[in-house]
């Protein structure tokens, strides 16, 4: 495979995606709307869990602005959240999405670089990758105030990696995710593979509709998908990328 015609930078999100959610998103996020008065049980917290939900993968406080449409508030929420899943972390500590380090490890011994993503503030990303010791694994960790304060679905966190390390053409970049927000993203990027993964907050056919170029089990499928990259399309740059699974996992295909 020829240089022009392979994958040379790899934007992974974290939560759900490298890293093992369990939970603690959703817990933090309850436990931020109890500060603002919104707790368990009520239609009030119901309607705003729905709203997170759908939300999953972008800004936190974009998603808290969402929920109050007042940025006093929204910005409480956040803090709140913030504290709280950093709370979760020290008293349950990360784990990765099994397969996720071998993955990671793979695409970079082939000369993928690597980026690590994530819609958490710097430091809340700071935490993760701490626990994880995961600071020598990768080339370039993003989080939305690194890309101009605009985190997922728009492009800017994808784009800020590529030109951070120099990316010829988007069409040599690999996006994984587990959310909408994040095949979102992958698409409006121009990256030629767009990976969504079944470990984390969406299901198959929200990533799919979302645009998804693959739909895979989890992250450790994804440098199969890297190695059968056969290039950039020239015909048409409209076209959809690639091949959506038929079954649990996605087997490469043109693109």
């Amino acid at each position: 495979m020829g240089d022009e015609s392979r994958i040379t930078l790899a934007c992974l999100d974290l939560a759900g995606t490298t890293v093992a959610d369990d939970g603690m998103g959703e817990r933090a996020f309850s436990e931020a709307l109890a500060t603002q008065g919104i707790v368990s049980g009520t239609d009030t917290y119901n309607r705003a869990m729905t709203r997170v939900h759908a939300a999953r993968g972008r800004s936190k406080l974009d998603i808290f602005r969402e929920v109050f449409n007042d940025e006093d508030r929204a910005q409480a929420a956040n803090h709140a959240f913030e504290q709280a899943y950093d709370s979760i972390i020290d008293r349950v500590g990360l784990s990765p999405i099994p397969g996720a380090e071998t993955a990671i490890d793979t695409l970079a011994a082939s000369g993928v670089r690597i980026c690590l993503m994530t819609g958490f503030s710097s430091r809340t990303l700071g935490h993760i990758i701490d626990t994880l010791g995961w600071w020598k694994r990768a080339d370039l960790l993003l989080c939305p105030a690194d890309a101009g304060g605009r985190g997922r679905p728009y492009p800017d966190m994808i784009l800020t990696a590529a030109l951070h390390v120099k990316v010829d053409d988007v069409r040599h970049i690999a996006v994984c995710g587990d959310t909408e927000s994040d095949m979102r993203s992958g698409r409006r990027s121009g990256a030629s593979i767009v990976a969504g993964t079944l470990t984390g907050a969406h299901d198959r056919t929200r990533l799919e509709t979302a645009g998804a170029t693959h739909v895979i089990g989890s992250i450790a499928e994804l440098p199969m998908i890297v190695e059968g990259f056969q290039g950039p399309a020239h015909d048409d740059p409209r076209r959809p990328h690639g091949t959506m699974a038929s079954g649990h996992s996605s087997s490469p295909g043109r693109l």
